[in-house]
């Protein structure tokens, strides 16, 4: 099998971890640049009302005193610490999981990413991602890109996972929700809803899921 190439996201969405499950070489993006309505600053979790998409705001290049109108890279995009946006989603978390079968056993460790403050976005979400490879327990070795290619031949390309506008066809099984009586089950939401749902079976879970050979 070809290495997978994946954008770093805030925690990342089922499809995403599916695909980095499932893989031997593993390598992210780097040197995009940063574009809006992506699991690159949001996530999708489930509340008693249904689907909540939590953001993390950013400062905006002209914030930021750069006269450049082209896009602004990932890698420097900073986020926006004058909204209180930790505790919110914090709160959020506390109030959508609570009585799941997991998350107080996850909750510790999750706690500094929400108490502690981040410039970069990218630094962050790779932080992120961290937390959810040692929730998952896999072998989380991967490389980072140093140019941005397009089309890359030598990769599977599932960069476009990271659009969260769009699921691309992906629709996992069914998993229990702690809301799902109520409004049923929603699908491909942050890999956090399948943690705190199912703790170390997640891995597994993840394992018996199917994506299309290649999203391009």
């Amino acid at each position: 099998m070809k290495p997978v190439l994946l954008h770093p996201s805030y925690f990342g969405p089922i499809s995403q971890w599916t695909a980095i499950a499932k893989v031997e070489q593993l390598y992210f993006e780097n040197e995009d640049n940063y574009q809006k309505q992506t699991y690159r600053n949001r996530m999708y979790i489930y509340d008693a009302n249904g689907k909540l998409t939590l953001n993390i705001p950013i400062k905006h290049s002209s914030a930021l005193g750069l006269k450049t109108k082209g896009h602004q890279k990932y890698k420097d995009v900073q986020i926006e610490n004058d909204f209180d946006w930790q505790l919110q989603h914090w709160r959020a978390f506390k109030a959508s999981y609570q009585t799941s079968p997991f998350f107080e056993f996850y909750e510790d460790d999750l706690y500094p990413l929400y108490h502690k403050k981040y410039k970069f976005l990218m630094d962050f979400n790779y932080r992120c991602m961290d937390f959810v490879a040692e929730s998952l327990q896999i072998d989380w070795k991967f490389e980072k890109t140093d140019e941005f290619i397009l089309n890359p031949e030598d990769k599977m390309n599932y960069r476009a996972l990271i659009n969260a506008k769009s699921d691309l066809g992906f629709e996992n099984s069914k998993y229990t929700q702690v809301f799902e009586e109520k409004r049923g089950f929603l699908s491909n939401l942050c890999i956090l809803d399948l943690i705190f749902n199912e703790g170390n079976a997640s891995l597994d879970y993840l394992l018996s899921q199917e994506l299309k050979p290649d999203l391009g």
